[in-house]
């Protein structure tokens, strides 16, 4: 794949899908900065893998769920790494069940600080440069659940699919200056912080997708890195099931 200019900033990359979709990107030659909230011994980690497999790399620290973090963190990596030229809305907090019955505000609320919030005010931060140079890569890790809405999951299948709907209208906004915006949907993809799943569960899962397996983190890197490349150039405002087959929109 051939980088576009600029750097990568991923959100969210000290671990599980984002530290890979770091390390994909890195190896095309794009310099990258790994995202994190908490825990910069583990963002450190990704970026030494990385510049062991001779990429370019730096941890970049802060909350980008409010502005100032996302000020922090985006001026860090123009500082670092020079202007964003691609941009991985990864970031996440926990996913705890929200059933219908009970639903309060204050469970909707963390999740649209991730999956609405976060992606606003990080585009906001990045896409005049990417106008100007009539160029650059936005992408969305989204999910499955956008469209398969399992029961007692309300507030982040909301807040998932409100992400969706706010990348297909930039998608047509930011079109003009030369700026794609697509989603990467995974389907259940097993991460660090699945380790305590149910093994029963992860079987059940697994049997619902017709290749027969669960996807990995490098497959959902896999498609982030060419959504974000140059040859993806003429796609923009779509969504990317990697799900197996399990799902579709």
């Amino acid at each position: 794949m051939t980088a576009v200019a600029g750097c990568a900033l991923v959100t969210g990359a000290s671990r599980g899908l984002g530290a890979a979709i770091a390390r994909g990107l890195a190896a095309t030659g794009q310099p990258v900065a790994v995202g994190y909230r908490e825990g910069r011994g583990a963002a450190e980690r990704v970026v030494a893998a990385i510049r062991d497999a001779g990429g370019t790399a730096e941890a970049v620290g802060g909350d980008v769920t409010t502005p100032d973090g996302v000020a922090d963190v985006v001026t860090a990596t123009v500082a670092a790494l020079g202007s964003v030229g691609v941009l991985v809305v990864n970031a996440t907090g926990p996913q705890p069940p929200t059933p219908t019955l009970g639903l309060t505000l204050e469970q909707v609320e963390p999740m649209l600080d991730f999956f609405v919030r976060s992606p606003v005010l990080l585009q906001g931060a990045v896409v005049g440069p990417m106008a100007e140079r009539g160029e650059g890569r936005i992408v969305h890790v989204g999910s499955e659940v956008a469209w398969t809405a399992p029961a007692g999951a309300a507030a982040y299948v909301a807040a998932k699919g409100a992400q969706h709907a706010l990348a297909r209208v930039t998608a047509r906004d930011l079109g003009p200056h030369g700026i794609t915006v697509n989603t990467v949907a995974p389907g259940w993809v097993p991460v660090e912080r699945h380790a305590g799943a149910d093994p029963d569960d992860l079987a059940a899962y697994a049997a619902t997708v017709p290749l027969g397996r669960q996807g990995t983190p490098e497959e959902v890197a896999a498609a982030v890195v060419w959504l974000a490349s140059a040859e993806a150039r003429f796609v923009t405002g779509t969504v990317l099931p990697v799900t197996g087959g399990a799902s579709a929109p």
